[in-house]
Parts: structure tokens; sequence; C-alpha cells
């Protein structure tokens, strides 16, 4: 008996981390972020463009996010302190960097990654709920060319400083923030943008979350692969997450279970399904989700590192070229704007024929 329980024993740290990483995102709205948006590796990545003069329009966030720092240290102080650090790199940089700048563009036009698609769910988002179908069908279609032959190539063992690499551009990030004069951040001046937390407590809940996050693996691509191989560890932990935020919403009081009222949010259901779809296939594609590939970053990856890059200048070129949709408000209802729209009608073709080029070069490489 003992040993039959013995797997469902090693998932419960897992199972717990995900939940607490849902409580802290939600406390983090509590603390003055923006609703539904504790953490979000795209929209956060796009906030520090912003910050760092990327994003020329005068309304575009110009914010810095300590939140990005606490999740690479916090998945760095993990491997560091189990001793399973291990630099890892060198398979298609071209092809993640472009594929992190179309889920970063992609993100903008849903208006968040797939993190925050999860606490949009747990905070009664019905919009979110409504675009779901899409992530989970943009994950299945990169599931079957996989199967089917797709593959983006293996990351090899590296020295260990080229791991630390991208970890030490997230703290040298910080250290400009600390010292004032560089970058615009929580308490650091004049800040035109999304609100925030404080600085110290959003350090403090982007290290925890780091390291959960590095210890459970968790990653909402992996999570959706799963609803279409009859569940697993990581879909039960999605779960767990939206349990998490989703009751700590309700006791904070941002709770809201409907169409209308949704902060940073659109109602366009049709695009924002088609958005995700593109979101979930490249994600699938180039190996994680955005946050995934935040604490990938934090790990050693390099190639994540590239990917998260990709990611930053998507963030940037949604705002420069207003593929951003716009979120609803007191202003009007919001939604997609022509640019955003015409971006995904045209990467969503496009990335399937680049893995269907793949997926056709493997198989005639294996014949």
């Amino acid at each position: 008996m003992l040993r039959s329980n013995l797997p469902l024993m090693r998932l419960w740290p897992a199972f717990v981390a995900l939940f607490t990483v849902g409580v802290l995102a939600a406390w983090l709205v509590a603390a003055g972020n923006p609703g539904n948006m504790g953490l979000c590796g795209a929209c956060f990545l796009r906030d520090l463009a912003g910050a760092l003069g990327f994003n020329a329009p005068a309304a575009a966030p110009r914010i810095f996010r300590p939140e990005l720092v606490g999740v690479v240290l916090g998945a760095l102080f993990w491997r560091m302190a189990t001793r399973t650090f291990e630099a890892r790199s060198g398979s298609f940089a071209v092809t993640r960097f472009m594929l992190g700048l179309i889920m970063g563009v992609g993100a903008m036009v849903f208006l968040g990654c797939p993190f925050r698609m999860l606490q949009r769910l747990g905070g009664g988002d019905l919009n979110a709920w409504l675009a779901l179908p899409g992530f989970l069908a943009g994950v299945g279609v990169a599931r079957v060319m996989e199967r089917r032959g797709y593959h983006l190539g293996k990351t090899q063992v590296v020295t260990p400083v080229l791991g630390l690499i991208g970890p030490s551009v997230y703290v040298l990030l910080l250290i400009l923030f600390l010292a004032g004069g560089f970058l615009l951040g929580p308490g650091a001046g004049a800040i035109t943008g999304p609100a925030h937390a404080l600085w110290s407590t959003a350090l403090i809940v982007g290290i925890g979350a780091g390291v959960a996050l590095s210890q459970s693996g968790f990653c909402a691509i992996a999570a959706a692969r799963q609803v279409f191989a009859g569940g697993g560890r990581m879909l039960v932990a999605a779960v767990l997450f939206v349990l998490g935020y989703a009751v700590t919403a309700l006791i904070t009081g941002k709770a809201n279970w409907a169409f209308d009222g949704q902060p940073v949010a659109h109602g366009d259901w049709l695009w924002n399904a088609l958005a995700l779809a593109l979101v979930g296939m490249c994600g699938a594609f180039a190996g994680g989700c955005p946050v995934r590939q935040i604490v990938l970053t934090g790990e050693g990856n390099g190639d994540a590192a590239v990917t998260t890059a990709g990611i930053l200048v998507g963030g940037a070129l949604a705002h420069n070229f207003t593929m951003i949709s716009v979120a609803a408000g007191p202003a009007g209802p919001g939604g997609t704007t022509e640019g955003g729209r015409m971006f995904v009608t045209i990467a969503l073709p496009l990335v399937l024929l680049y893995a269907l080029t793949v997926m056709r070069s493997a198989r005639a490489t294996k014949a």
C-alpha cells in the first residue's frame, strides 16, 4: 500500500508549489499589480522593453519589473541549492528568437501570455475562458506535428559560465534600477504605464515563484499538451494554480466573474482565441511558454535566453506598429487593431509552413 502511494507522494511538492504560485500571483495584484497580472512573462518583458526605451509610443508602458529578476534568481538559487545547475545551449538560435518574437506580438493581441491566461481564468474573466480553446488548439496542432517529425534540435551541455550570462543580464538590470536614473520602475520617478506593487515586494514574491516554478518544472504549454494525453501532473498543477489564484482573488476582492469590467482585457473573442492559438503553437515549437522560458534562463539555458529576447522585441514591435489590442475601459469596449489582426492572420500560416518544412526535412533525413 505504501509503495503504491509513493508516486503520488512525489508529486505533492509540485502541486503545493503551483497552488502557492497562484496565491502569490493574486496577492501581487492585491498589492498593486494590474488586475489578473500578478505574473506575466510576455507583459513584463514588454514593460522592460519600455523601460529600456524600445517602446516608441508615449502611452506605451515604461516600467522595470523586479518580478522578472526575482523569477530568474529564484530558479538559479533552486538549481544551485540542489546542485542541479547545468548550463545548456546551442540549437536553432534564430528560430527560437523568431518564435519568441511572434509569441510576444501574439500575447499583446490577447493581452497576456498563457500564464496570465490562467490568472484571468481564476479571476473570473470569461473572455479568457472563451479564448482557452484557441490556446489548446494551437498546442494540439503543434503536438501532432511533433509526433510526425518536427523538432527544434537538442541543447547541449556547455561551460557553466555561458549559462550564467542570462541571469547576469537580469542582475545588471536590477542594479541599474536600484542605482536610480537608468531604468523606470516601482518607486523610480514618473512612470508611464500599468500599476505596480512595491519593488521589494515584487522582487521577493518573484524569487519565491521562481523557486517553485523551477522545482515543479511547470509550463502552461506542457499542461495543455496533457489535455490530449489523458491528463498528467502538469495539468493537475495548472488546475491548482488557477484554484489558488481564484481563492485568493475572492478573498482580496479582486475576482469578477463576467465578460465586462475585466482589467487589461477585451471582448474580441475570435481574435483572442486565434492569438492564443498562435502563442500556444509557437510556445510548443520553442519548448515552453514565456514564463517557462524565463525560468529556464535562470536555470542556465542559453537558448531560452534567446527566446526571451525575442519575446521582448515582439512586445516592443506590437506597440511601435500598433498591433497591441486596446483594453476595454471607460473610453470604450476596446478590441484588436487592424495591425494585430493582420499579424495573426499572416503569422499562423507562416509558422505552420515552417514547421511542415522542418517535419518533411526530418522525414527525408530518416529515409
